[in-house]
């Protein structure tokens, strides 16, 4: 459903948020490994999320990512979808027309329309914390 860069940044801010919950900084090298990610490209990601403010990144020997977890609890699936693949699964045609709305439809704008609602309301309901928090008690899981 997403691109990989996309699936992996949710995975990471999950997991920074974990741990920021715990006062940890994550460095990107056991990100990636504890994610299962190429350290380059998780680094890459990284620099993504902190570029759009959806971690701090902090340099030097006990340098590492973190977030407030005031700024965890307003922070949605939704802002790291943006952040890494912009709007376009949420907001674009379904068939990848450039211009598709009500007045001139595909022939899937429809369907399409209230599946992409619900991905709206779905992802925009648990913050990263709640998701951080589930996967601290052991309820969920970041990789099999």
């Amino acid at each position: 459903m997403f691109s990989k860069s996309c699936e992996y940044a949710i995975k990471a801010m999950i997991y920074i948020v974990s741990e920021s919950l715990e006062g940890n900084r994550v460095k990107v090298n056991s990100l990636a490994q504890e994610i299962g990610v190429p350290e380059a490209f998780m680094g890459k990601i990284m620099s993504q999320l902190a570029q759009k403010q959806l971690v701090e990144s902090l340099k030097g020997p006990y340098g590492g990512y973190q977030t407030s977890t005031s700024h965890a609890k307003k922070m949605s699936i939704i802002d790291v979808i943006h952040a890494v693949d912009g709007s376009q699964i949420l907001e674009g045609c379904a068939l990848g027309l450039s211009s598709c709305d009500e007045k001139n439809p595909c022939p899937m704008h429809e369907q399409f329309a209230e599946i992409r609602q619900s991905l709206k309301f779905r992802f925009g309901q648990k913050s990263m914390y709640d998701l951080a928090v589930e996967l601290r008690k052991g309820k969920t899981v970041l990789v099999r």
